[in-house]
Parts: C-alpha cells; structure tokens; sequence
C-alpha cells in the first residue's frame, strides 16, 4: 500500500507540474513595446547663457519627428532629412522686464545615437522680440545624455545664432548670415540646467522605389 500510495503522489505531481509548465508561457506574455519607426526629438530645456551676465536664461521645447521624402514633388524625390513638427523659444529679457517667446516649424531633422540636429522656419514672434526671425530658417541641437537622477541633467542642446553663422559683409565686417541651409546647426554647446531631451535614433532611409 505505502509503495502504490507514493505511485499515486507522484502521478499527482507530474500532473500539477505539467499544468504550469503549460501555464507559463500564457502568464508571461506581455505586449511587445512598438519601436518606433522614424527618428525624433522631444522635450523641453533650459539653459543659461554662456556670454551674458544678465542672469537671463534661455528655454527651449522641441517635438519633431522625421517625415523622410515627405517634400517629394514632381521630379523631386524629396529629402531622408524631411521632418515636421514645432519649435518654441522663450528667455527672459532685461530689455522688456519680461519673457520673449517665438516658434517655428521644423523642416528637417538627423539623428546620431543621443544627438539630433534640426531646422525650423520661424512664423511668430512676440511683442519685443526679433522680428526679422519671421520666415527665417534657424538650426537647433541637441544631445540627450541618458536618464539622470532627479534633479540632474546631462543633456545639452545648441543653437545657430548670436555667435553662430556669422559671414564677412563686403565691408569685411562680421555679420550674422541671414540664411541658414535645411539640417544646418552647431553642436549642443550649452548645458542644460532644468528639464531635459530625449533623442530617438534612426539611420536615414533608402530612397524611395517607383
């Protein structure tokens, strides 16, 4: 009887486990996380001025997302490069004792691992701000540093102004280059001081079949 009992346990047994075992698999199954399929940068940053002593600091918020060949017109493929999306700066100004904000649509964005560069053509200005932005083209940078700790950022981000894009007029004297070419920005020069970027990386696609 003892030896036919342990029979029966064991039966049991192999029973229960074969139940999990089956089990398992439907337990542990969980939506798969899409990828996303084009590049794209988001986010907001602030930072402070590296030239200026006027305590002003300088924001930015980005949300753009890669549109590859989406300027495709006739005989124009378009570009790997297209994109869409906005772009808002707002800083402080001594000058009007008070926030100036403009924004724009992107027209183009590349990406690097953690890096994404992007144009847009600026189409409002607030009282007060530059208003010779309006319809112009300006380049942005950014480079996200990973997730940090709570208070903490080691993202970056730039821009193609102020410093940035001058040319010699015939004069020779050094100018701010009115024009500013679809995907051109510096490199991510200011650390960002609150807030930060998040970079989604995607190599430049093929060109389009007919």
């Amino acid at each position: 009887m003892p030896i036919q009992r342990n029979i029966a346990t064991l039966a049991v047994a192999a029973t229960a486990l074969t139940v999990i075992a089956a089990a398992a698999p439907a337990a542990s199954a969980r939506p798969e996380r899409k990828e996303s399929q084009v590049a794209s940068v988001a986010g907001w940053g602030e930072m402070r001025r590296t030239y200026h002593h006027d305590q002003d600091v300088r924001a930015f918020a980005f949300d753009a997302r890669a549109t590859p060949y989406a300027s495709a017109e006739g005989d124009f493929p378009g570009s790997p490069s297209d994109a869409t999306g906005t772009v808002r700066i707002s800083h402080y100004s001594p000058a009007v004792n008070g926030p100036i904000t403009s924004s724009g649509r992107v027209d183009s964005l590349t990406t690097a691992p953690g890096y994404a560069a992007l144009t847009a053509v600026i189409d409002r200005v607030s009282e007060g701000g530059p208003e010779h932005w309006v319809g112009r083209r300006l380049g942005f940078s950014v480079y996200d540093g990973g997730k940090d700790r709570p208070g903490r950022t080691r993202d970056r981000v730039g821009y193609g102004w102020e410093f940035m894009n001058l040319i010699q007029d015939e004069n020779g004297e050094w100018i701010e280059n009115p024009q500013t070419g679809k995907g051109m920005a510096p490199a991510p020069f200011g650390p960002v001081t609150r807030g930060g970027f998040t970079v989604v990386h995607k190599d430049l696609p093929p060109l389009p079949q007919n």
